[in-house]
């Protein structure tokens, strides 16, 4: 009998399928709805140690549907970080750790290029005994001009530095969450595990612009008639979440063995969660399908998951983990490859007998056996 249960850095998880820092991890009530429903791990929305310029407008989400259904496809957000105060999730950390040890309480946390602050956040959190962090080092917008987000993650020097101001102090499993809107996202991971963390989270949102109403001639979403690029996010950015996390996967199997990754993008459905196990991912994290379909979507999950793997006679996660990324090669040998199976292919074809020169006497079995029926 198959089972979801799994063991990612140290941390033992009853299933793969992790809620993605954001709004369905944005206080202690909901991160408790979340272990009530059988999530695996929860990730808060990311936090700082100072809250106060955080300020989110209205309405902060854009959405991309079917042309021919009411289906969502794409999800834009420009939703800040947390807007409560450090004091606050510190306390509620605490009471979701007490009514819930067994849960997997993962802090993302971001901070500004400042040593002092990175240190410091994690030290606090660990105080309160939060199971691991996320780095946030790829939010695409709010507060660049404060070199928060993707401002740090794009540069893999920035990058390897502050993850390892991070590791100088903490004393739990570290994941980078990457951002997407890089040339080669394979440089970011190969800096941040340089720098000692343990774990790879990808991808964070893609930079967007989710339309323009053409009645009002304003893109959208619209405060106030105008607007600001935002984070792109569901099921239409799937499959550049699975390239990237391919290309991640490459760098920890060659380069960073026992380290590990948590798939982001699109996931929806226990087929979605899969292809990113199978392209080498340990854990799923779903954020925007939570806010589509709710908290209650894991049993759905949970159970398409489990029927792949019962129909491929796969008994634990790690028997088909990365198995898909070997079957990823160069154009130049595809080519290669399709040129010599046409080439056995021919080689091994019956030849068909239409007239009468063209039998032959070293071939005359084959030759007569193309010729028959049955």
């Amino acid at each position: 009998m198959p089972t979801l249960e799994t063991t990612v850095n140290g941390l033992k998880l009853p299933n793969p399928f992790v809620i993605g820092s954001g709004p369905p991890g944005t206080n202690g009530n909901v991160i408790g709805k979340a272990f009530d429903e059988g999530w695996g791990a929860v990730v808060c929305k990311t936090i700082s140690l100072d809250a106060d310029k955080v300020v989110n407008v209205q309405p902060r989400y854009g959405r991309l549907r079917s042309r021919y259904s009411d289906e969502i496809l794409g999800w834009e957000n420009i939703e800040l970080i947390s807007d409560r105060s450090f004091e606050v999730w510190t306390d509620e950390f605490k009471q979701v750790k007490d009514k819930y040890p067994e849960g997997v309480l993962i802090a993302s946390i971001m901070e500004e290029y400042d040593r002092d602050a990175w240190r410091k956040i994690i030290e606090r959190c660990q105080d309160v005994e939060v199971d691991a962090f996320e780095l946030n080092m790829s939010c695409p917008h709010g507060l660049p001009e404060r070199r928060m987000g993707s401002a740090m993650g794009e540069n893999p020097d920035i990058l390897e530095e502050v993850c390892g101001w991070a590791m100088e102090v903490a004393q739990k499993p570290v994941w980078v969450k990457l951002t997407p809107n890089v040339t080669r996202i394979e440089d970011s991971a190969r800096a941040s595990l340089k720098a000692g963390c343990q774990g790879l989270s990808a991808i964070n949102t893609i930079r967007s612009v989710i339309g323009v109403n053409l009645d009002t001639l304003r893109p959208e979403p619209s405060i106030e008639g105008y607007t600001t690029p935002g984070g792109y996010s569901c099921q239409a950015v799937l499959p550049i979440a699975l390239r990237m996390c391919m290309e991640v996967a490459a760098v920890i199997r060659d380069e960073f063995p026992g380290c590990t990754l948590s798939g982001i993008g699109g996931v929806e459905t226990g087929k979605d969660a899969a292809q990113f196990i199978l392209l080498g991912a340990d854990t799923v994290q779903v954020c925007t399908g939570v806010m589509k379909f709710g908290y209650p979507m894991i049993k759905a999950m949970q159970e398409e998951l489990l029927a792949f793997m019962e129909q491929h006679n796969f008994e634990r996660l790690e028997d088909f983990k990365g198995h898909s990324v070997q079957f990823f090669t160069t154009h130049a040998d595809l080519v290669k490859r399709q040129a010599e199976a046409r080439a056995a292919k021919k080689a091994g074809r019956k030849k068909m007998i239409t007239a009468d020169h063209q039998w032959d006497g070293d071939d005359f079995v084959n030759q007569s056996d193309a010729l028959a029926r049955g």
